[in-house]
């Protein structure tokens, strides 16, 4: 099996799913989720302070962090797909990808973004150049 840059997408994705569902980080939240079939889990823009609402943290990291691997999942197959039919991630989805790691990483040094997904960026960045430098020969 060749290991592609939307398979480790697709992989990122599934473990921050999994992990975010865990007992190991916001099971708690995701049990009191499936007690309401995952309906109206939030109250929505009715909880922001700026509509003298009170916000759930907890409850809003939990759905942002494993909703987040869930968005990876689909990217994941898009770059896989792009990858074995033309050999070629477009240099735009890759400095952006780029940018939104970097902002997370400064935001929350100690993560994921950091460990997983900084390295492979930067895989990304040098694998495109690298290509380039051999198709312009």
């Amino acid at each position: 099996m060749n290991i592609t840059n939307g398979k480790i997408l697709l992989y990122t994705g599934i473990v921050h799913f999994l992990l975010g569902i865990s007992p190991f980080a916001f099971g708690k939240q995701f049990l009191e989720f499936a007690n309401k079939l995952f309906f109206k889990i939030s109250e929505g823009l009715f909880e922001f302070p700026l509509l003298n609402g009170q916000m759930n943290y907890e409850n809003f990291a939990a759905f942002w962090f494993v909703y987040f691997g869930l968005l990876l999942i689909p990217i994941g197959f898009l770059i896989d797909y792009i990858e074995k039919t033309t050999q070629n991630i477009s240099s735009k989805f890759i400095w952006s990808y780029l940018i939104v790691v970097l902002i997370g990483v400064y935001m929350i040094p100690f993560s994921g973004m950091t460990f997983i997904m900084l390295p492979h960026a930067i895989y990304m960045t040098i694998q495109k150049r690298t290509h380039n430098n051999v198709y312009e020969k």
